[in-house]
């Protein structure tokens, strides 16, 4: 028999829905826009091992695909409660409220599991309360970025989401990384629920220049610096990466058998493949169309994608990827080393033709969608690799001073 919820563990767990909302990413920097996180909510890091291989042979999408699983599964297992997440590529940040703390550690190892059983993917994962975190010295607050009504990201400030990647890591504190653990003995093989994941839509190609990814990390003035960036990308049009000029399905998606594998529950694959085939033609035959169809306008969805898509923000950290012009990227790279010869600014950038991105989609009848971008031909993973040159280290995945960049790629 149900009852009604304690009205405390209500306001709580209402935290983030709470929020006041960011509608423009370069407000992000703006720290009145935050708020400490809830004692009693638990953070949770995820982490792809050695992405860096896995992408140089050629399963960049898959690797993304498997980081989008943790935000997925604790969105799905939360809902409708908002919860903050934050996609990096080849791992994620993800908050959960403290009653479901307990199913959330469950889920991760079935996450974990189904990323090594299906696709030979070994993924750190890890979760310690915010209280917990706060005892060892490092904050959280958070804010709830939206670029649209209803599709929310988080942002994080404090240093407590560097601290439980070095710990899931097994670096730093004994008891913490113990706390932090979640057993493999609770991957009972039961089904995750990843509804809405996909990635149908063809890789991202450019239509004014270049994809470029970039990491800045330790500005003095990061908005300042972002707005800056912005402009020289966008002086003669819309700089992101999405647009209706660059979202094309074709039939059958490329990463069809990634969503088969994760749908499959252990079931017959052939089947489950013949099942996603079969929704994504439908999808195909109506973007193809182009005409409202019931309460499903595939314009207006496609629109609307251009402006959901995520933006990284991690204390002194910033990720985006943008569609800019040959001669903007030239004029960003002088102007970032001019930054960094000044203020001791850090970044790093890679430069490809397209750009991958995997879907979380909740209702496309009421405009809800959110979708993770990394730059094509390696992303943040290569320049992820140039901040590390420009720190002067070796490009050592072991290095303990790249905890911050292996929060957001590897």
């Amino acid at each position: 028999m149900g009852h009604d919820p304690d009205p405390i563990e209500h306001m709580m767990s209402g935290f983030f829905s709470s929020l006041p909302t960011i509608d423009h990413a370069h407000d992000t920097f703006n720290q009145e826009r935050y708020r400490p996180a809830p004692d009693d909510w638990a953070l949770v890091v995820t982490d792809v091992v050695d992405s860096t291989t896995a992408i140089a042979g050629g399963r960049h999408k898959t690797v993304n695909f498997v980081a989008a699983m943790a935000i997925a599964a604790l969105k799905n297992l939360c809902a409708p409660e908002l919860i903050p997440f934050l996609f990096g590529g080849d791992g994620a940040v993800v908050m959960v409220p403290p009653h479901q703390i307990a199913r959330a550690r469950a889920a991760l190892a079935r996450v974990r599991g189904l990323a090594a059983r299906e696709f030979g993917i070994s993924l750190r994962v890890g979760l310690a309360t915010v209280a917990e975190l706060r005892h060892r010295g490092s904050d959280l607050k958070v804010g709830r970025y939206e670029p649209s009504p209803g599709n929310s990201f988080g942002v994080f400030h404090g240093g407590a989401v560097a601290l439980l990647e070095s710990t899931v890591r097994g670096r730093g504190d004994p008891d913490l990384i113990g706390r932090a653990a979640i057993a493999d003995s609770m991957d009972d093989r039961a089904p995750v629920d990843l509804s809405g994941l996909s990635c149908r839509w063809d890789a991202l190609r450019a239509t004014r220049g270049k994809m470029l990814a970039l990491i800045i990390q330790g500005a003095v003035k990061p908005r300042e610096i972002y707005l800056h960036v912005m402009r020289l990308a966008g002086q003669d049009g819309d700089p992101r990466p999405a647009s209706l000029a660059n979202l094309h399905v074709k039939w059958p998606p490329k990463g069809f058998m990634l969503e088969a594998r994760a749908r499959r529950h252990g079931g017959s694959l052939v089947m489950t493949v013949l099942y996603v085939l079969g929704v994504s033609l439908v999808a195909r035959l109506l973007f193809a169309l182009g005409r409202p169809t019931g309460a499903f306008d595939p314009e207006r969805y496609r629109r609307e994608i251009s402006r959901n898509t995520d933006f990284c923000k991690h204390d002194d950290t910033i990720c985006f990827v943008i569609d800019c012009p040959l001669d903007g990227i030239d004029a960003i790279k002088r102007y970032l080393d001019d930054c960094a010869s000044r203020q001791m600014l850090r970044y790093g950038m890679n430069v490809s033709d397209t750009a991958l991105m995997t879907c979380l989609v909740t209702s496309t009848n009421e405009g809800l969608h959110v979708h993770f971008v990394d730059g094509g031909g390696g992303g943040y993973t290569n320049a992820a690799k140039s901040l590390k040159a420009a720190r002067g280290a070796a490009v050592d995945g072991n290095d303990p001073e790249s905890s911050i960049r292996e929060v957001i790629v590897k």
